[in-house]
């Protein structure tokens, strides 16, 4: 799950401006079948807090990257060093911007690019971590479709134009040799969840969507009533393994991690902690998928507590360390780079913004 905050390219004919209201819209996140998204913060909490006043905010988006965030609060691990620290859903790309600037969460999880695009705009922050390692997967209604390029000629439901799915699916198809506006017929949506309509009312046959979303479409799409309208939906390709099919690296893409902000980003010994703790609470989440779901979904009401158990059964998600997956992140960022040098602010990331 990968979010751009960069100034948005001059449109250009056939690929039109990204509107202010589609920024706002891309963590809504709000499925037309009914699921609801938690209530954002009350007045004051947390940004208007003042300094020291409140407790530590872990904050991050309805995705696989908060589990362990999310444990970490539940579970008062921290409370040794950081007592009452709690978790605080951000909902979209504004909301991550604002606390990252303005002081309105001490710890977040977020996309690396966004991390490396803050840090060359002077936002003080530093990279913990790398846990989502692949979370994209082109979800179809054809069982035989296997390979980026079985899709060609193809509609496709395509969330986030102009963001990290869209790039990340132009980046391989073009490594293949393929136009990606010319040689699929791409659809595009606003969320994962205007997708996932789309497929459950068989309005398109194939999407590419991130986790949680593409076990809660695959769980509806085997529910009744839905069922009796929507179609069988198969896991067709992970963009994790194309990636590493077709530009010869291992099979992760380091999409999102946990990045100390404002005052945090100097204090080692919390950075320290919080990047252990994450690791241990990851694990758990691994270890125990059932109960990490009953756990998230309560703290993350829009996510099924089934769904989560899912993702986890599939993920590949692990703890590194920044300084050690700095060779991956660098390679990613180089692509973005060639692409759309927004993306990361029009350049890499310095050494200290790898803890």
């Amino acid at each position: 799950m990968v979010f751009r905050l960069a100034p948005l390219p001059v449109p250009s004919a056939g690929r039109p401006s990204v509107s202010k209201a589609r920024r706002r819209a891309l963590l809504g996140l709000v499925p037309a079948w009914g699921l609801m998204l938690a209530a954002p913060p009350a007045a004051g909490a947390p940004a208007a807090a003042a300094s020291g006043a409140r407790p530590l905010v872990l904050a991050g988006p309805p995705a696989t990257v908060s589990y362990p965030l999310v444990h970490m609060a539940d579970s008062g691990s921290l409370d040794d060093i950081a007592p009452g620290a709690r978790f605080q859903l951000w909902q979209n790309p504004d909301q991550l911007r604002a606390w990252a600037v303005g002081g309105g969460a001490d710890f977040m999880a977020m996309p690396s690019n966004v991390a490396a695009n803050l840090y060359a705009q002077g936002v003080p922050l530093r990279l913990l971590n790398v846990a989502t390692w692949g979370m994209l997967w082109l979800v179809t209604r054809d069982p035989a479709l296997h390979a980026l390029d079985d899709f060609r000629g193809l509609e496709i439901a395509m969330p986030f134009r102009a963001d990290m799915p869209d790039i990340l699916f132009g980046l391989l198809a073009s490594r293949l040799g393929l136009d990606p506006r010319r040689d699929f017929s791409l659809r595009y949506v606003p969320t994962p969840f205007d997708a996932i309509q789309q497929l459950l009312l068989r309005r398109v046959d194939h999407a590419l969507l991130p986790e949680p979303a593409v076990s809660m479409v695959l769980r509806k799409s085997e529910s009744f009533p839905v069922s009796v309208v929507a179609p069988t939906l198969y896991r067709g390709v992970n963009l994790s393994q194309a990636w590493g099919r077709i530009l010869g690296r291992e099979p992760r893409i380091p999409q999102a991690g946990v990045v100390a902000v404002g005052k945090s980003s100097v204090d080692t010994d919390l950075s320290s902690r919080v990047r252990a703790q994450y690791a241990d609470s990851l694990a758990w989440c691994l270890a125990h998928p059932a109960a990490c779901g009953e756990l998230v979904a309560r703290h993350i009401p829009m996510l099924t507590a089934d769904a989560v158990a899912d993702s986890l059964v599939r993920s590949r998600d692990r703890a590194v360390d920044a300084v050690d997956a700095r060779e991956e992140l660098e390679f990613f960022f180089q692509c973005l780079l060639a692409d759309q040098a927004a993306l990361i602010g029009g350049r890499l990331p310095g050494q200290d913004f790898y803890v």
